[in-house]
């Protein structure tokens, strides 16, 4: 059997150990310390944003930024449904109420037509939403100035979940920062990773400083541990912040792999009934952290399973577009609003290995396979 070759595997840059070393030869062993006061500047000045908070994981960033946003129990949050559950299980932490939108066709993400009808209907029913999360599925930027648009238009604030799409631009300004505020992920899988983590951004000081208060347990300012509020153990630790400022170093490189990667796909799997997830315009630039496709059975002869199922026998790690949430049993009650695009996105999509490690040897395999399946099929 030949080796695996994983989806998404860790890629370190050389300078990750040198970190980690500095923290262990100084001491800086338990939470907090140098390293996170660089990572946090040198990630705000990458991003181009004034403030951020480094914390243990993007699901913390998001549960943190509903806080922030005054999200209680039985209110509304509108979140895009076709995507990970780490953007909607925090909805349910706070005892509040998803309510989930379609993607569109294009970019497969929060379609803004279907966000503003959903909360105008939300309105109408005296059920004004606390906030809308979007996501950047794949990294592939989102209708970042529609969604925008339709949020401002109806005084709601927008938590961008920009977890796969670090290094992502729309119009030259990096993912994440159109938000209120913005959710990135350092999870083991991402284009840059602290092994686990994640980070909540925004221009707005005292949400930052805030998050960083509550992500401490909200411990108060005296001698001993003085609690008002409740607070949560979210903060990234001294280490893996260490691993993240080596990562932060190489992000441009990896991005430009990736999408050498997705391009390499493009040209040798280029037949109909293949179809990719594609930058909508010359405006938008996407890190292409995984390649995405949609297989057209009754073009090709073979579904996604299939597909899947035959490259894992060749030792090669796919894996199907996100399962949406109005599809998962534990969101099964919650109001939908839907259009089909990400059902049938889940039907017939698959991700591709897609790692800024993958070797050209590597990428020949997964298309031969590919190719070789669908030519006996």
């Amino acid at each position: 059997m030949e080796s695996r070759i994983w989806l998404s595997s860790p890629h370190m840059g050389g300078n990750e150990l040198k970190y980690v070393k500095e923290a262990f030869d100084t001491n800086w062993i338990a939470p907090l310390g140098p390293n996170v006061d660089h990572f946090e500047k040198e990630l705000g000045e990458y991003l181009g944003i004034n403030h951020v908070a480094a914390l243990s994981s993007g699901t913390a960033a998001i549960h943190l930024a509903l806080i922030l946003l005054g999200v209680k129990s039985d209110d509304e949050v509108i979140a895009q449904s076709f995507t990970f559950c780490g953007t909607t299980n925090p909805i349910l932490y706070l005892g509040a109420i998803p309510v989930l939108v379609d993607s569109e066709g294009n970019t497969w993400n929060l379609d803004p037509i279907l966000l503003e009808e959903t909360i105008l209907d939300r309105i109408k029913k005296g059920k004004r939403p606390k906030a809308v999360i979007m996501v950047h599925l794949y990294g592939m930027p989102a209708k970042m100035k529609e969604i925008v648009e339709v949020c401002s238009r109806y005084e709601i604030p927008l938590i961008e979940d920009a977890a796969e799409a670090l290094g992502s631009t729309i119009d030259g300004q990096k993912a994440g920062v159109f938000g209120d505020l913005g959710i990135l992920s350092f999870n083991g899988n991402k284009i840059i990773t602290t092994s686990g983590g994640g980070a909540l951004v925004s221009n707005n000081a005292q949400w930052i400083k805030k998050s960083r208060f509550l992500a401490t347990q909200s411990r108060d300012e005296a001698p001993h541990y003085e609690h008002t509020e409740l607070g949560y153990n979210y903060r990234m630790s001294n280490i893996l912040a260490g691993v993240g400022r080596g990562q932060l170093e190489v992000l441009d490189s990896h991005v430009s792999k990736r999408r050498a990667v997705n391009a390499f796909y493009r040209e040798h799997l280029s037949f109909e009934g293949l179809s990719f997830q594609s930058e909508m315009s010359a405006k938008d630039f996407s890190n292409y952290w995984l390649t995405s496709v949609k297989i057209e059975p009754e073009l090709l002869g073979v579904d996604r399973e299939d597909v899947r199922l035959e490259l894992w026998k060749s030792n090669i790690e796919t894996r199907p577009l996100w399962k949406p949430m109005h599809l998962q049993p534990l969101y099964k009650d919650c109001v939908y609003y839907g259009n089909g695009v990400s059902d049938e996105l889940f039907t017939k999509g698959l991700c591709l290995p897609s790692g800024s490690n993958l070797t050209t040897v590597e990428l020949e395999r997964v298309v031969v396979a590919i190719k070789g399946f669908i030519a006996k099929s």
